[in-house]
C-alpha cells in the first residue's frame, strides 16, 4: 500500500493535487495548518475536502507564523486588490511558510512511512511568491533526502509537484476530469461568506475558470 501526506490548504491548487495523488492509487494522510492567517474558512474548506477524499486521516496543527508578522495574511498589513501586474513579491507572501510546512509534513510522511508528499504549488498563475518556485522544490527534495531517516535507509520521500507547470485553467480542468470537489474550494484571502472577488488570489481563480469555461461553483461578493 503505497501512502502519500498531503498538504491540504483548503484551495483549488490544494485539492487538485491531493485529488491527482488519489488518483495515482496512494491512501492519504492530510495535514493543515493554523498559521495565524486572518481567518479560518479555509481550514473548514480543508476539513470538507478531506472528509470528501476518504483520507486516512486528516491532522490541522497550529503554529505561530502570525506572530512573526510581515505579511499581509497575518498581520494588520492591509490586503492589497488583486493586479496581473507583478513586478516585487506581493505582501501576501508569508516569510518562510512552504519551508516550515514541508517540514512538518517530512515529519508526518517519517511516521506515516508515506514515499510522498503532494503540494499545490503552481508557477504559472500564482502571486509570484519564491518558494512555490521548481527550483526551490528541487531544492528541499535534495535536504529531504539528506535530513530523513527513511532516506538515509534507501527510502527517498519524494516531494510531489503535480500542478506546478499547469495554468489554472488547466488546474480546474484537471480538477473536473477527475472529480475533485471543486465547489468545497476556498481561494480568498478575506473571510466573508462569499468570496470578496477583488483580492489577488480571487482575480486568479475567476481568470481561471473564464478561461477554462467553466462556471465557478462558489459566490462571490463582485465579479
Amino acid at each position: 500500500m503505497k501512502k502519500a501526506v498531503c498538504l491540504v490548504s483548503g484551495g483549488l491548487d490544494s485539492c487538485v493535487s491531493a485529488m491527482i495523488a488519489k488518483d495515482q492509487g496512494y491512501h492519504l494522510y492530510s495535514l493543515s495548518f493554523d498559521y495565524g492567517q486572518r481567518h479560518k474558512k479555509e481550514l473548514a474548506q480543508a476539513k470538507k475536502i478531506a472528509r470528501f477524499l476518504k483520507v486516512q486521516k486528516h491532522l490541522e496543527l497550529k503554529t505561530e507564523l502570525g506572530k512573526l508578522g510581515g505579511s499581509a495574511l497575518t498581520d494588520t498589513i492591509p490586503v492589497p486588490p488583486g493586479t496581473q501586474v507583478r513586478k516585487t513579491i506581493p505582501l501576501t507572501y508569508v516569510p518562510a511558510r512552504n519551508t516550515i510546512f514541508l517540514a512538518y509534513a517530512l515529519a508526518y510522511a517519517e511516521v506515516t512511512e508515506s514515499s510522498s508528499i503532494f503540494i499545490g504549488a503552481t508557477s504559472i498563475d500564482y502571486s509570484g511568491y519564491p518558494d512555490c518556485r521548481p527550483e526551490y522544490f528541487r531544492a528541499f527534495q535534495q535536504m529531504a533526502n539528506l535530513a530523513t531517516k527513511r532516506a538515509i535507509q534507501g527510502h527517498s520521500i519524494v516531494i510531489e509537484t503535480p500542478v506546478i507547470d499547469m495554468s489554472k485553467a488547466s488546474i480546474i480542468k484537471k480538477g473536473i476530469d477527475l472529480g475533485a470537489p471543486l465547489h468545497l474550494t476556498w481561494s480568498c484571502y478575506a473571510g466573508g461568506d462569499k468570496a470578496c472577488g477583488r483580492c489577488d488570489a480571487c482575480v486568479l481563480r475567476l481568470k481561471g475558470f473564464k478561461e477554462a469555461g467553466i462556471p465557478d461553483p462558489i459566490d462571490y461578493e463582485n465579479k
